[in-house]
Formats: structure tokens, C-alpha cells, sequence
């Protein structure tokens, strides 16, 4: 489909005609799509964020009406960072904490548990130089491991505010335990 018949076709979205956006889902759908299994690799995950992206589409037409951008590059700029905040917002496998953290032989040797228990004890004399709502959120991101989305819920604070705390507060472990 034509540029000009795509920026037409999300103007007319923008005056909420229901018929241009039916058009519109059938036009872009396919290349939308390709572009969130690209990115989030399961086909329910991408069907079901090209969902939200078109939701999004409705929403922001206006925008995009106003601006005159380029409605290709618009389109798939939404699909994009849609599943972008997507794969970021996703929770660990418990497979893969179980890989990270090798927990198959749950009982090591003599050595070994007490080199892990002497790192313990750093870590936690580490962990107690942050400050205390910094240090729970460290805990629930990398030990239980919940999303930015949810630890700036439970925090209430901007999701961009999250990951910073978590991104300085590793940066913080990682002097003290360089020390």
C-alpha cells in the first residue's frame, strides 16, 4: 500500500471512522506483526501486543494527523517500542534462575559452602550500605524476580526512576564487593 493511502488511511482513524480502521488492521497488520515476533520471538506474545499496538493506533492518530510524519515508519515505530516495553516488562523463567544460580546440586561440598557462605556475608554487609527501600527492591528484582513495571508499582514510583535505583544500587554493590 502507498504512503499516501496509509497517512490517509490514519487521518481518517483519527476522526475515529471505523471503517478506515478496519482497513488499516487488514493493510498494516501483517508487517506489524512480523515486526513484534522479530522482537518478542512467541508468536501468542506478538499476536496478542499487536492487539495493544493497534489499540494505540486508535488512540494516537491524532498525533500522527497533526504532525504529518512518515505513516510507514510511524506505524512501525509504535510496533517497535510497544514490544521493546513488552520483552523488558517480561519476569524471569524459572528455568532460567535455575541456570543462572546452578541450583541442581543443592548441597555442596565443605569448600564450597563455605566460600559461598563467607560471599554471603560480603553481599549482605554490601546490601546494608543501600538505603533500605533501594536494598528491598534489589531483593525483589534479582532474588524474586519481579518486573520494573512492578517494583515502581509496589514503590510508586516512574518506572524510569526504578530502574535507575536498581541500576546505581548495582553499580554501589559492585564497588563494595570489588573492595
Amino acid at each position: 500500500m502507498a504512503a499516501d493511502d496509509l497517512s490517509d488511511l490514519i487521518a481518517r482513524v483519527a476522526l475515529r471512522d471505523r471503517a478506515a480502521f478496519s482497513l488499516l488492521y487488514t493493510q498494516a497488520s501483517a508487517k506489524l506483526f512480523g515486526v513484534c515476533l522479530r522482537i518478542l520471538k512467541d508468536r501468542s506474545e506478538a499476536e496478542e501486543a499487536l492487539q495493544e499496538v493497534f489499540i494505540k493506533i486508535w488512540q494516537r492518530s491524532g498525533r500522527f494527523a497533526a504532525e504529518g510524519r512518515n505513516a510507514s515508519g510511524w506505524l512501525t515505530a509504535i510496533a517497535r517500542n510497544h514490544a521493546i516495553d513488552v520483552l523488558r516488562a517480561r519476569k524471569p523463567v524459572a528455568d532460567q534462575i535455575d541456570e543462572a544460580y546452578d541450583l541442581a546440586d543443592p548441597s555442596p561440598d565443605p569448600e564450597s559452602g563455605a566460600v559461598l557462605t563467607g560471599e554471603g556475608r560480603r553481599i549482605d554487609r554490601c546490601m546494608e550500605l543501600l538505603e533500605t527501600d533501594r536494598a528491598t527492591a534489589v531483593k525483589r528484582a534479582y532474588v524474586e524476580g519481579l518486573s520494573y513495571q512492578e517494583l515502581a508499582d509496589q514503590f510508586r514510583v516512574p518506572l524510569n526512576t526504578m530502574r535507575t535505583w536498581l541500576r546505581r544500587s548495582l553499580m554501589k554493590l559492585r564497588e563494595c564487593l570489588d573492595q
